[in-house]
């Protein structure tokens, strides 16, 4: 296992790891310590992953269900309150993504999202039964550009109104940010509106 003070800065190849049942508290222990928002459940269906060059775990990131509601997002895929009802489930969302503070490689982070991109829909539907067709990320805009994202060719769609799921109506009570998407499907506002 790496420490602080051990720097990579070359990475040739990575590699996902799913996060199983023996590893799961690595993963949170990860999470808790060095991402900003630290550790805390994802909602509904998820799958969590090392992300390893060698044997050394470089990045984590983490997918569950996607936000019930955001208008950008909505109006982006063009779908009405019983469209997204029935089909909500076939966006996923990216809730953590971190590289450890001890990793610097260029590019890594849009590889990554690279990765991400090929490999999750298909362990996505073997877990579920279901096949996403959109992902969405939502990124800090006091903290982060999205600089990955737009390097890996995600679309910012807007921004949330900072409300929260049960914030009062007109007043910020979340920190604003940027809502991003990458559809995984070219059909998928078709899919998603059905």
């Amino acid at each position: 296992m790496l420490t602080a003070w051990m720097v990579i800065t070359e990475i040739i190849r990575i590699q996902l790891h799913m996060v199983t049942k023996i590893s799961s508290a690595l993963w949170n222990e990860y999470i808790q310590r060095y991402h900003y928002l630290g550790h805390s459940p994802l909602p509904g269906a998820q799958l969590r992953y090392f992300i390893m060059a060698g044997e050394q775990i470089v990045a984590l990131t983490g997918f569950g269900a996607a936000a019930w509601q955001t208008a950008p997002r909505d109006q982006f895929i063009g779908w009405n309150p019983d469209q997204r009802k029935t089909n909500l489930h076939l966006i996923v969302n990216n809730a953590r993504f971190l590289i450890l503070p001890w990793v610097q490689s260029k590019n890594l982070a849009s590889k990554i999202l690279s990765l991400m991109i090929r490999t999750l829909p298909n362990d996505w539907e073997k877990r579920y039964n279901i096949r996403p067709v959109l992902m969405e990320s939502f990124v800090q805009k006091d903290r982060f550009a999205g600089t990955c994202y737009k390097a890996g060719n995600w679309l910012k769609v807007g921004e949330i109104k900072g409300r929260g799921k049960l914030g009062p109506m007109g007043k910020i009570s979340v920190l604003i940010k940027d809502i991003w998407v990458y559809p995984l499907n070219k059909k998928f506002r078709t899919l998603l509106k059905t």
